[in-house]
């Protein structure tokens, strides 16, 4: 078992059934729960374009475009007129979009008190070195 992000394990998937190497990739969610994460477009206070940062972000927000990138993130997005825009097979599949019960069990990481975020940051920098 390998944890991992809903669209990275599609792409996975997907890349395991084109090269016919009988894995079998699987995306679950325990039903225990698990922390939900959400990516944005900000536009910061002193961006040095802040039109162009804003048109930008109204451009991504078009439902035909957020749609497409859905598509090909394989990742969901929030925009409700972009979901009829969407095919059936990624708008109906749950590990995209996951049904209200699971929904129900996924909550937000709760930042860590200085301290531990500091070790935590030291560990993940040692995972990424290899030491």
């Amino acid at each position: 078992q390998v944890g991992g992000w809903a669209g990275g394990v599609q792409d996975a998937k997907t890349a395991s059934q084109v090269a016919g190497n009988g894995r079998n990739i699987r995306y679950s969610i325990p039903r225990e729960g698990a922390p939900i994460w959400v990516e944005s477009l900000v536009l910061l206070n002193d961006a040095p374009n802040p039109q162009q940062g804003l048109a930008f972000i109204d451009y991504m927000l078009r439902p035909q475009v957020i749609a497409q990138t859905s598509a090909y993130l394989k990742y969901p997005n929030a925009n409700q007129d972009a979901r009829p825009l969407m095919d059936q097979s990624l708008r109906d599949n749950p590990d995209i979009y996951p049904g209200k019960e699971v929904m129900a069990t996924l909550f937000p990481l709760e930042p860590l008190a200085l301290k531990l975020e500091r070790v935590r940051t030291r560990v993940w920098s040692k995972v990424k070195s290899g030491t």
